[in-house]
């Protein structure tokens, strides 16, 4: 087979939660586990770091991987979803894994996958896990998919745990209250490993807490230890500026990062939290911080976090994607100097526009769309339900026909955001 084969052969054989939701969510772990036994618990060869919460444990997770990369550990990276290239979820030193190697693994595994019939998620966490022990990596950054207790990376021990923060996300699989979500992330808390929170919140700090101190785990909240203020991104030079500033005792350090969304505020105060804790360990400084910070998006391969696609017009995309997320987002339009504003956006079928399209602007020309993945919300039903919420604009089928339509719109001092699902910022990238 091809690779391009390879990947459709996994899509038709096993049920992936990005393209078909519930129907491939698995609420055990009784396929991970057999899956490891049978590739020989490869996750047991190198240490980990794993990395969960709602919005922003993917740039953390590249983020931490970028800082380990930059003091010389060969650094392993799985994440999820992926935007363009399936291969983005397995990463080694920046790289993905090979066409070759996903081709060579799914023939050689070919009977072992029809026998236990994993979801697609599984699979590619024990692909993930086999792959980081072939290439000898010391140290693999690994994103939880979903939750954290019942997900299929929660097997690894790792040096650290990181919970980013907890929002409105998965309710139906994780609780209906964000106390019931907490709960499961926090799953990912194992005995004595330490813990870094990164987001102060009050009505559910105590689930960490009460987790924590039943596995004898040392727990940092990042927020009460640093804290960080952007200046204003630059799309000239695709970055913006940081001041971070340690609490404990006043001392600052400057640095930038091409990641230009609001939200990166927490997520690089979470990073330094996780650093610190990791910095004996790995022999972390802050060089290598600072130099992780301003390289991550070229020595990781990062895509679609406030990601600059052109100038004039400015062309933006942005994979936030829940309440929190968003709001974040909108946020930097409002704060962002243009004339018109064209917002090509899409959804899921399984999201609550209730709780979305309030957050979106009104005084701009929409562009409703849909992902080319089965989940996706039909674009002639999202912009009738928009319209309840004051958001005007046509229907296309395609994000590819929703950006060109906005290109011939938009003037060279307008902005074009894309964005409301992961998967119509994959389909434009």
């Amino acid at each position: 087979m091809t690779y391009q084969e390879t990947v459709s052969y996994l899509y038709s054989l096993l049920p992936a939660y990005h393209r078909v939701g519930n129907p491939a969510y698995k609420g055990d772990l009784n396929n991970t586990l057999e899956l490891d036994r049978l590739f020989g618990h490869p996750h047991s060869r190198y240490r980990t770091v794993h990395v969960a919460g709602t919005n922003g444990k993917g740039s953390v997770s590249h983020m931490i991987a970028a800082v380990m990369q930059a003091a010389g550990w060969r650094t392993g990276l799985y994440t999820s979803p992926h935007l363009k290239d399936f291969r983005e979820r397995i990463k080694v030193d920046g790289q993905m894994m090979g066409e070759e190697d996903v081709i060579s693994f799914v023939e050689e595994h070919d009977a072992l996958i029809r026998r236990v019939q994993p979801s697609f998620f599984e699979l590619t966490v024990a692909m993930a896990f086999d792959c980081f022990a072939r290439t000898e990596v010391d140290v693999a950054v690994v994103e939880v998919g979903m939750g954290g207790r019942l997900d299929s990376t929660n097997i690894i021990t790792p040096e650290l745990s990181v919970i980013t923060n907890i929002g409105h996300d998965h309710m139906e699989f994780l609780g209906e209250t964000l106390a019931a979500v907490a709960d499961e992330k926090a799953g990912i808390i194992k005995e004595g490993v330490p813990v870094v929170i990164g987001e102060t919140q009050d009505e559910i700090d105590d689930v960490f807490r009460v987790r924590a101190l039943a596995m004898n785990a040392p727990v940092t909240f990042a927020d009460s230890v640093f804290r960080c203020s952007l200046g204003s991104f630059s799309a000239s030079r695709a970055r913006r500026s940081f001041r971070l500033t340690d609490l404990r005792n006043s001392s600052v350090l400057r640095g930038y990062t091409p990641l230009g969304g609001e939200a990166q505020q927490k997520n690089i105060q979470t990073v330094a939290a996780a650093v610190e804790l990791l910095s004996g360990s790995f022999g972390l400084g802050k060089e290598h911080f600072m130099a992780g910070m301003a390289d991550v998006v070229a020595s990781t391969g990062l895509l679609g976090r406030w990601q600059v696609l052109s100038r004039k017009p400015l062309t933006v995309c942005d994979t936030g994607h829940n309440r929190e997320g968003l709001e974040y987002v909108m946020k930097q339009i409002k704060s962002t100097r243009r004339k018109n504003l064209h917002m090509v956006i899409g959804f899921v079928s399984d999201k609550d526009l209730s709780s979305l399209l309030p957050l979106f602007p009104r005084d701009a020309i929409y562009y409703f769309t849909r992902a080319s993945v089965p989940r996706a919300l039909d674009e002639k039903l999202l912009m009738a339900e928009a319209l309840n919420y004051g958001l005007a604009g046509d229907s296309y089928p395609s994000v590819a026909g929703a950006l060109d339509a906005a290109r011939a719109a938009a003037g060279p001092y307008d902005m074009i955001f894309i964005g409301g699902s992961t998967f119509i910022v994959g389909d434009a990238l």
